[in-house]
Order: structure tokens, then sequence, then C-alpha cells
């Protein structure tokens, strides 16, 4: 789904957001998704992993257009209660600039009365972020090579992003 500035979706003060150059934190994200109504907290958490088709990685480079991502976590979060109006909280994060092998380079968290509907919540977050955000990695491999990659395009090229 496509969201335009006439169409922009605000987001819920219960919710939160961030593209983010600082280190990405499971507790902090933990207890932004945390509701007393909340039977379940599903967190997904996406890493730098070391190796990209067998080929070893040493380290990815995220830059994101921050404002447009934004605005396509708020209409995720948007889409989540469209579907599942019970949800209590949506919190996701994505980190930019250079992480090394084993670093968080996003979480997403959704809080909910319970957990099939916070499994299916946080599997369509992640999923709608990878292919709807403008955000970009570049791959840096042990043989000093490099290539630029957007995450949506992740899907389309079958790679194991």
């Amino acid at each position: 789904m496509t969201t335009t500035l006439a169409s922009a979706v605000k987001p819920r003060a219960e919710d939160s957001f961030a593209i983010t150059f600082a280190p990405l934190s499971l507790e902090e994200i933990y207890t932004k998704s945390n509701d007393p109504a909340n039977g379940a907290v599903v967190v997904m958490s996406g890493m730098v992993r070391n190796q990209t088709d067998g080929k070893p990685v040493v380290a990815l480079e995220y830059q994101a257009y921050e404002p447009m991502a934004l605005q396509v976590f708020y209409q995720i979060a948007a889409d989540i209660r469209l579907s599942t109006p019970d949800v209590n909280r949506v919190v996701i994060y994505h980190r930019t600039g250079r992480l090394q092998v084993g670093e968080i380079s996003v979480l997403v968290a959704v809080g909910c009365p319970h957990r099939s509907e916070a499994f299916e919540a946080c599997q369509y977050a992640i999923d709608t972020l990878k292919h709807n955000a403008p955000i970009w990695k570049k791959e840096h491999w042990e043989d000093g090579s490099s290539r630029w990659v957007s995450i949506g395009a992740c899907e389309k090229l079958e790679e194991n992003c």
C-alpha cells in the first residue's frame, strides 16, 4: 500500500517507531510494546549474519529515507489495527549506519491479548517493512567488495535478506 503526504497516517501515542543510528535494545523495545492488557508480546529481531549466498560478510551498512520510512511504519501499524483491532502496541525500530556481524538491524514488536494475533501481526509488520520501506543496505564482503541492495528487492531477487 502506498502512502502519500495527503493521506499521511499519524502514529498512535501508545506505539513507537524510529529510524536510528544508535544500537537497538531488545529490553527497551519489549518495554515499549508491553501493556497490562497483553497476553503476548512477540518480538522479531533481525541481525547482521556472517554470509550471503555463501559469500563471507563482514558488515552491512544501512541508509533510509527517514520521513517516508516512518510513514510506512505508521501505515503498517494502521493496517494491523484494521485486521486485528485488539492489538495494544506496535513498535518498529530500524538502524542506519554500519553494523557488524551479530548486531541488531531491526526490531519489531507487537503486544496483543492473544499470541496467535501477535505472531501474525509481527510477521505482517516485518514482511511489509522489508517490501515497502525505503531502506537500503550495502553488503561489505570479506574480499573487500560491496554492493547496495534495497531491502525490498530481497524478496524480488529471492535472496535470504
